[in-house]
């Protein structure tokens, strides 16, 4: 099955997509949709012909536990809805602690990479199969972007993922932008990790921005796509065929003139990469067999659904809780301030610490956008200083809500109309039931009287 030429669908550009033209598909993170109804936009690309892949981003595949079966019957509704090929998730860990490790539960609100040993290959095997006979579609998982890497990996990326595959027949989304930040980070030659991949498995890839700050670079998803990222494409497609390749952005949204530019920048490189064609017998090229039985599943490294292959064995013994201890060792030292574990690059961890902080305050933003405007230019300096220390234990509307606590706790804000406003809003939605819309006038009525 080929895709195509796609881009990333979020609510805050829906209109300047359904605008450009080429666009075969679309990806839609799956944690943002309803499992039972869809937004309007995405309504209309499916009627016009294009198709839609979840993309989810909370599983945890690459966790020590195994997968949270309403998190896999979440995403497993939202393929039936949208009626999608496949669905695509990360090669990560999200979360920490727990019953493994009798300990607190930690979210990192990001995903994080699993160490490249033996041990985690084993637990993410079962995790994927696991998934994969959940899963009404086939599966496949994306490498992703690292700032931090662990001691004592036993194999690299590239290795990883191909044992990956041949273990459990799962299929990849190689994201060149995290190839290439990886390299800047970390010093792993993307070349190398495209010639040990099956590149054969491969269901599409991501491209998308970042930008290099003192020497890290971050895979922002806010910037421009730069020309050592399409250099990466370039080294995949003079290998392979890709089925499906896709424009990723997440924040900072440009005009839709810049997105088109873009697209035809990564269409240009593709044009440009696609090695000759050479007759009988030549390595396949665009539009070659290779990519189509990648795509439909045949051959090496074919996608599979639960039944089509024997399940894999349970991760040996003591797998599991080796990775959960070194999991949340780890963890606990980015979100709550425990000593580093032995073997960590101690400031690529104060590093990664910040960003997680920075991931944290940016998305309870979004999911919150009243707090920033009660808050107003102290949101963020206010919501750093509460996240030092305090792990997330729930999801982002858990934490706007704490955050909210926090502050009322401490005396803030200052100003009285905003405290006023900050109790509200913290009462509307940590009450054991919402206020009544009477309730709700009387306190805009009351909230507009006291602000003259």
């Amino acid at each position: 099955m080929e895709l195509g030429i796609g881009i990333g669908w979020r609510p805050e550009i829906a209109d300047e997509v359904e605008a450009l033209a080429g666009i075969d598909w679309v990806e839609a993170v799956a944690e943002n949709l309803c499992a039972d109804h869809l937004p309007d936009s995405l309504v209309r690309l499916r009627e016009r012909g294009v198709r839609v892949v979840p993309h989810g981003v909370a599983l945890g595949l690459g966790g020590a536990e195994r997968p949270d079966p309403v998190r896999l019957a979440s995403l497993a509704a939202r393929a039936e809805l949208l009626g999608t090929p496949l669905v695509t998730e990360h090669i990560a860990f999200v979360r920490a602690g727990g019953p493994l490790t009798a300990s607190p539960r930690l979210e990192a609100g990001h995903l994080l990479p699993v160490p490249r040993t033996r041990d985690a290959l084993d637990v993410l095997c079962e995790n994927v199969r696991i998934a994969q006979e959940s899963l009404p579609v086939p599966l496949a998982l994306e490498n992703i972007a690292a700032l931090i890497t662990w001691p004592g990996e036993e194999l690299t990326e590239g290795q990883f993922l191909a044992e990956l595959v041949e273990r459990t027949g799962v299929r990849l989304l190689i994201d060149v932008a995290n190839l290439h930040t990886n390299h800047v980070n970390l010093g792993q030659d993307p070349a190398k990790a495209l010639d040990e991949l099956p590149v054969e498995a491969i269901a599409y890839v991501h491209v998308a921005g970042g930008v290099e700050k003192n020497g890290v670079w971050h895979d922002t998803h806010a910037h421009p796509v730069t020309a050592p990222v399409l250099d990466v494409l370039a080294e995949l497609r003079s290998r392979v065929d890709p089925p499906g390749v896709l424009l990723e952005r997440d924040d900072a949204f440009p005009p839709a003139g810049e997105l088109a530019g873009e697209l035809d920048a990564i269409r240009a490189t593709l044009r440009r990469a696609a090695p000759p064609t050479r007759g009988p017998g030549a390595a396949p090229g665009v539009g070659s067999a290779s990519a189509s039985a990648s795509a439909s599943g045949e051959g090496p490294g074919r996608a599979v659904r639960g039944g089509d292959r024997p399940p894999v064995a349970p991760a040996p013994a003591g797998a599991r809780d080796r990775t959960a201890v070194a999991q949340a060792a780890l963890l606990s030292a980015l979100v709550a301030g425990t000593p580093a574990p032995e073997g960590f690059d101690h400031r690529r961890l104060r590093v990664q610490s910040r960003a997680l902080a920075a991931k944290r305050a940016d998305v309870v933003a979004k999911v919150a956008p009243e707090l920033p405007e009660i808050l107003g230019d102290g949101y963020r300096a206010a919501f750093l200083a509460y996240a030092d220390g305090r792990p997330m234990s729930g999801g982002y509307r858990r934490d706007a809500l704490d955050f909210a606590e926090h502050v009322l706790i401490a005396g803030g804000p200052a100003d009285p109309a905003a405290r006023r406003r900050l109790t509200y809003w913290w009462q509307d939605r940590a009450g054991a039931r919402p206020p009544r819309r009477g309730t709700r006038l009387i306190r805009a009525a009351r909230a507009v009287l006291v602000g003259r």
